[in-house]
């Protein structure tokens, strides 16, 4: 996968964690840590490996990227905002507020920053970035990329508890109803 559809996916699947909190489907401090531990492991993978790459190979994109910087700080600090109001009045506040400057920025990436990217460089190069990209993305949250198989834990560890309950649901695996995260994806590893 190259790096700007790498990057397209892992929005999406942040958007799907955002949509569960809008909802107001499920613990919400269980949810926003999961889009803490997502957010800071995206980030940091950008930074360290498609950022320097595009100001490099696209240098008239260099304040888009600084932008982006920026944007990933304050992302940051607004969700550190909205974990320490989670049980206030000002939670459903908070939560806009951080979910509005994560969209502002993921359109920003993908309308400008991510195709100046794939003008600039080849597809081996987009495809290198992808692949360094997803590898230190999942270093960050401490998994492992799967093998070229594909399959197992790897994407057991990249769904969320509604997903993998939905799998568990489909295997029938006994209790799944009363399992955490941890407990679905080790059932499901067993099943």
């Amino acid at each position: 996968m190259d790096a700007v559809e790498a990057i397209k996916q892992d929005h999406q699947r942040m958007e799907e964690v955002f949509a569960r909190l809008e909802a107001g489907d499920g613990d919400r401090r269980a949810l926003l840590e999961e889009v803490e531990r997502r957010l800071e492991a995206h980030s940091r993978a950008e930074e360290q490996e498609v950022y320097p790459a595009i100001t490099k190979a696209a240098p008239d994109e260099a304040d888009e990227v600084e932008h982006g910087y920026d944007e990933h700080a304050e992302a940051e600090s607004l969700l550190h905002r909205a974990l320490s109001l989670v049980d206030s009045p000002d939670f459903d506040d908070a939560l806009q507020e951080f979910l509005e400057a994560v969209r502002h920025h993921v359109s920003e990436e993908e309308s400008e920053i991510l195709p100046a990217l794939a003008d600039a460089v080849d597809e081996a190069e987009l495809a290198r970035l992808g692949e360094a990209f997803e590898q230190l993305r999942l270093a960050e949250l401490g998994e492992s990329a799967p093998d070229a198989g594909g399959g197992g834990a790897a994407d057991l560890d990249e769904m969320t508890r509604a997903e993998l309950y939905e799998e568990a649901k489909r295997a029938e695996v006994p209790g799944r109803s009363h399992m955490n995260k941890d407990e679905l994806k080790d059932a499901l590893q067993h099943a």
